[in-house]
C-alpha cells in the first residue's frame, strides 16, 4: 500500500500533526465535551430571542424600542465586540506557534475589549433605568434586559475564564492542557461574537424601527 509521503511529488511529502490541543485523547474529548455546551447555550438564547420575539411589541405604558436605544452606543459595542474576536483569534494563532509573549498579550487585549464592552453596556442600562425604563415597566423591557443582560453575563464570565488562562500560561508556559484551554476559551468568545450579531441585527437594528 502507497503511504501518504509516495502519494505526494517528490521534495513536498510532509508530516501531519494535529494541533497541539488535539494531541491527546482528553484533549479531543474535552473539546469535544464543549462544543456540546455550546449547543445547548445556543438552544437558551435560543429560548430567549424567541421570548422577546413575541414580547418586542407589548410596550404597555412604558418607552417604545426607538425612544431608549442609542444608535451609537450600540454600534460601538458591536465594533468593539467583533475586533475582540479578531484579537481572540490571533491569540490563538499565537498559541499554534508556541509564542507565549505574543500569546498572553493579545489575550489581555481581548480581555480589555470585552471589559470596554461590559462598560459601555452597563453605561447603557444605567441609563435606561434612570429614564424609568426597568423590567417592570412592560414586557418588552423585561425581555430586552433578560436577552440582553444574559449575554453581558456570558462575556463577563468570558473575561474572568481568560484571565485565569493567562495566569496559568505564565505559570506553566503553553502546554497541551493549557493550549486546549486556550482554544476552548477562543471557541467561547467566538460564539458569544455570533450571539452578538444576532441581537445586534434583532433587537437594536429590527427593534430599533418601532
Amino acid at each position: 500500500m502507497a503511504t501518504l509521503e509516495h502519494s505526494l511529488p517528490q521534495g513536498e511529502a510532509k508530516v501531519r500533526q494535529l494541533p497541539m490541543e488535539y494531541s491527546s485523547d482528553e484533549g479531543r474529548l474535552r473539546i469535544f465535551g464543549f462544543w456540546t455546551f455550546l449547543v445547548t447555550d445556543m438552544i437558551l438564547f435560543s429560548c430567549l430571542f424567541a421570548t422577546y420575539a413575541v414580547l418586542d411589541k407589548h410596550i404597555a405604558l412604558g418607552p417604545r424600542p426607538s425612544a431608549i436605544f442609542d444608535v451609537t452606543g450600540f454600534s460601538v459595542e458591536t465594533m468593539i465586540l467583533l475586533t475582540s474576536s479578531f484579537t481572540s483569534a490571533v491569540a490563538t494563532f499565537a498559541m499554534r506557534r508556541r509564542e507565549k509573549s505574543t500569546l498572553v498579550v493579545w489575550m489581555i487585549i481581548t480581555m480589555l475589549l470585552g471589559a470596554a464592552f461590559i462598560g459601555l453596556e452597563a453605561s447603557e442600562f444605567l441609563k435606561d433605568v434612570h429614564a424609568g425604563a426597568t423590567m417592570e415597566a412592560s414586557a418588552f423591557l423585561s425581555a430586552f434586559f433578560t436577552l440582553v443582560g444574559t449575554h453581558g453575563l456570558h462575556v463577563s464570565f468570558g473575561i474572568i475564564w481568560m484571565t485565569c488562562v493567562v495566569i496559568q500560561i505564565l505559570q506553566r508556559g503553553i502546554t497541551p492542557i493549557t493550549s486546549r484551554k486556550v482554544f476552548i476559551t477562543g471557541l467561547y468568545w467566538h460564539f458569544l461574537d455570533v450571539v452578538w450579531v444576532f441581537l445586534f441585527t434583532v433587537v437594536y437594528l429590527i427593534g430599533g424601527m418601532y
